[in-house]
């Protein structure tokens, strides 16, 4: 299946914004989505600089910036997006608002448009359960920064028919990105692999265990990661990594995914990571 025209609803957001410019670069005409027009004139105004920063460094041309922006197309309509073969809900993880986008996408869109969603811990399935076509309901889960990161998990919900599933592994083909096939549980598979991890290097700075800039020398030098583990909680931002881990924690009881007092007190703080520019480090 090829894509011609794809929306992304949440298109001026941090992981938005990402597959907004991925689908553009890929040569596909992409709907940025925002329920206020400013917001999306906004993040479409933050992409350019961030194109513009590329065209300095001489990694793409005047020519390829330009055919990027061009291919994004504002709109704060649903009804802009019923001639789509692909959307992509890359909203924030509220399981309600979810389902109440798939409704009102499941009333507008053809009946062979593939819904996706980019959640990284909520259920697909319940998420699917929303529109009346849950079969070509799949999770499109993208990592950040989504122009760098080559994976995506493609997360089957209980009705996502094995079509879809090959739909997304041809757009994953398509906008230049490597799949892999999970199943519908708690978190899927990188992240039930990683978290553990991340909640242990918080447990380890919470514990005196070492500097925070120890632990992450640990793991970048001594396990050969290209990030440590607390830099990482600062790019994602440590309140979706909490509500990531209370998602997960939730749906399995595994003491693995439980987040430590100290992820829930910074974030009552507001020091965030990076977008606050406080956060395990300064910014």
């Amino acid at each position: 299946m090829s894509f011609n025209k794809v929306a992304v609803i949440g298109g001026a957001g941090t992981m938005g914004i990402g597959i907004v410019q991925t689908v553009a670069q890929a040569g596909i005409e992409v709907l940025l989505f925002e329920t206020k027009m400013e917001v999306g004139e906004k993040g479409k105004a933050r992409l350019n600089k961030t194109l513009q920063k590329l065209v300095e460094k001489g990694k793409i041309s005047e020519e390829k910036k330009q055919d990027i922006i061009d291919k994004i197309v504002l709109c704060d309509n649903y009804q802009d997006m019923a001639d789509v073969d692909l959307v992509i809900e890359a909203v924030y993880e509220n399981i309600q608002l979810k389902k109440d986008i798939f409704k009102q996408l499941d009333e507008i869109v053809k009946p062979e448009t593939i819904l996706a969603t980019n959640t990284s811990a909520l259920s697909v399935t319940e998420i699917a359960s929303a529109a009346k076509r849950p079969e070509r309901v799949i999770g499109l889960h993208f990592f950040n920064p989504v122009p760098v990161m080559k994976l995506v998990e493609l997360v089957m919900g209980l009705a996502t028919s094995e079509e879809t599933y090959q739909a997304g592994v041809d757009f994953c083909k398509q906008i230049g990105k490597e799949s892999i096939r999970a199943k519908d549980t708690p978190g899927f598979l990188v992240n039930y692999l990683q978290i553990p991890l991340l909640v242990g290097a918080v447990a380890a700075y919470e514990s005196g265990l070492a500097s925070a800039e120890d632990i992450d020398k640990a793991c970048v030098l001594g396990m050969n990661h290209p990030i440590g583990p607390l830099a990482l909680l600062d790019l994602i931002g440590l309140d979706t990594a909490l509500d990531v881990y209370n998602v997960m924690y939730e749906g399995t009881q595994d003491l693995r995914f439980w987040p430590r007092t100290l992820l829930n007190r910074m974030v009552q703080a507001g020091h965030l990571g990076r977008k606050s520019g406080q956060g395990f480090f300064k910014y």
